[in-house]
């Protein structure tokens, strides 16, 4: 086969894409990403000698979590920048070993992922084919692998957009290094596997909270905010991906200029922050989940802004309205660069704004959100009332991500055929399935409370905790919290593999059981955890309530 990549939930068959991408990858950008993941498995192996020896490299740290998050799916098209971050790790792990060299440190039996160099671009790509996720031959260790893989992907998300914000923690540095180089370990057993598997929850917990503590700190607590989803005549600039700061910049360079800003997907959030939302030219949300974008690109005139993964490879009517920054990018897209100071300079779309139409309206109204960990504790009271009252029966966990797939449309099913004494608890774009439903409210507390982007599910993890506190209860799977989340992606795993480390069980996941899971790794969650898929939106919401 060309390739193989399972990585996501929309994978060939829930098997593997082995001639292209579901997602739109071909096949030699998908071989490069897996020749990248083995230098970055290569490079942490020197790193973790290094770090025996009190050696530490923030820039070997940087290109790990920088190189991953361009790996996850929907993030970047790029091949020439894998192939330049390919060369450059190289250079990055031998000055590495120079290094350590120097120390007295020894560098005898390093796995080949250590010593590989290239001595052609032919030869790289002969390589890349060798490296992928079928060269581990045993089925389970292959799973476990590729679980702590795709949950350190997702982590080094969270720890790059902390990071933009200048928060940093060294401890998930180094984790993320020792669980990358285990990988490449043959000595490991399945059982030491399946506990870092779990370790790698508890660094993801970290990394999460890193990210709040980045964003509240930097942008202040969100707060119940009313989200405008119709358009202005003024012209517009639509971002969308992930990064708070790329917004901050961005609505900081429009203002006065006469061009709006408008908030797509998984950027909505921003409008909950007090330090994003005081500025009057960010005008709503546009549009819905990530896999919508060609049809509501094309509609909203003006350009567009991507500065994180969840992009689609754009259709030719609108590619030219397409910015990139950061780790996102595609051969065929404008992409903005920081400059030395750590600026991005944004003058050219704002300029291109100005000579295009205002953005067609496809809906109006207002959506409802910021329900983050501080403003729900703020409503406790209220809500622990309501629980022990009986006018809330259940919470309902349906975070995640959306996706193309009909079966997705289930969660929109699942949410309407909810009790009106129940309340969806949401982060992440599976919010879209049904966050514009008109479920009302029980006593004020609307149905659905969004806490924001994916890695928000902290602020869910968060709240389960404090309601434990408050109920004074021995086990978080004693509270009526039901989790039934739709994932997607890797920044989907951490979050899972988070919820495992603190405990909580009887989590069903849907569409699909991820296609990297083995039978006997799959069988081993159920069995400790209770893990379970989804049926139908009726049967399902039976077994929930009962």
């Amino acid at each position: 086969m060309g390739m193989f990549c399972y990585q996501c939930q929309e994978t060939a068959g829930c098997k593997g894409c082995t001639i292209k991408g579901v997602c739109g990858k071909s096949e030699k950008l998908a071989n490069i990403q897996d020749l990248l993941v083995y230098v970055v498995k290569g490079i942490s192996v020197v790193s973790e000698i290094g770090r025996e020896l009190n050696i530490e490299n923030e820039l070997v740290d940087k290109f790990i979590v920088e190189s991953l998050f361009a790996t996850i799916t929907n993030a970047n098209w790029d091949e020439d920048v894998f192939i330049e971050r390919i060369k450059y790790g190289i250079e990055l792990r031998e000055n590495l070993k120079k290094e350590i060299e120097k120390s007295g440190g020894k560098l005898q039996g390093l796995p080949q992922a250590a010593c590989w160099n290239y001595v052609s671009e032919y030869e790289m790509l002969a390589k890349a084919k060798t490296v992928g996720v079928l060269s581990t031959e045993n089925e389970d260790i292959r799973s476990l692998r590729e679980m702590i893989t795709y949950g350190i992907k997702g982590l080094c998300a969270y720890v790059k957009h902390a990071s933009q914000l200048n928060y940093y923690n060294k401890d998930i540095d180094a984790f993320i290094s020792k669980a990358l180089a285990s990988t490449l370990n043959d000595k490991l057993t399945i059982d030491e596997l399946i506990g870092l598997t779990l370790e790698t929850g508890k660094f993801g917990v970290e990394g999460m909270a890193l990210l709040d503590k980045a964003n509240t700190e930097s942008y202040g607590n969100p707060t119940i905010t009313k989200v405008n989803i119709g358009v202005r005549n003024n012209p517009g600039i639509l971002i969308s991906g992930h990064d708070l700061k790329d917004i901050e910049e961005l609505l900081k360079q429009t203002d006065g200029t006469g061009v709006d800003v408008y908030t797509h997907s998984e950027m909505l959030p921003a409008h909950y922050y007090p330090q994003l939302k005081k500025n009057s030219h960010l005008i709503g949300n546009y549009g819905n989940a990530w896999w919508k974008q060609t049809e509501e690109f094309e509609k909203f005139n003006g350009p567009i802004l991507m500065t994180t993964n969840c992009l689609v490879p754009p259709k030719e009517s609108y590619k030219d309205r397409v910015y990139t920054t950061g780790i996102v990018g595609h051969t065929d897209l404008k992409h903005i660069n920081e400059n030395n100071d750590g600026v991005k300079d944004f003058s050219q779309i704002i300029e291109h704004a100005k000579k295009c139409n205002s953005p067609t309206e496809i809906e109006t109204g207002e959506i409802i959100g910021g329900f983050a960990h501080n403003q729900v504790f703020q409503l406790s009271d209220k809500i622990v009332e309501a629980v022990k009252s009986g006018s809330i029966k259940k919470f309902f966990v349906m975070a995640g991500c959306d996706g193309r797939a009909k079966s997705r449309n289930y969660y929109t099913e699942f949410a309407e055929k909810l009790p009106k004494d129940t309340v969806i608890l949401t982060a992440g774009c599976a919010k879209y399935k049904y966050n514009k439903l008109n479920l009302g409210d029980i006593n004020g507390i609307p149905r659905v409370l969004d806490a924001g982007q994916c890695n928000d599910s902290y602020s869910l993890a968060l709240i389960a905790l404090k309601l434990k506190e408050v109920f004074e209860l021995n086990d978080i799977n004693d509270l009526p919290i039901c989790y039934n989340i739709a994932w997607y992606e890797q920044k989907a795993v951490i979050v899972l593999l988070a919820l495992l480390h603190l405990g909580v069980k009887n989590i069903h996941l849907g569409p699909t059981l991820p296609a990297f899971l083995s039978q006997n790794v799959a069988n081993v969650l159920i069995e400790t955890f209770n893990i379970g898929g989804i049926t139908s939106a009726e049967d399902d919401l039976s077994m929930f309530l009962n």
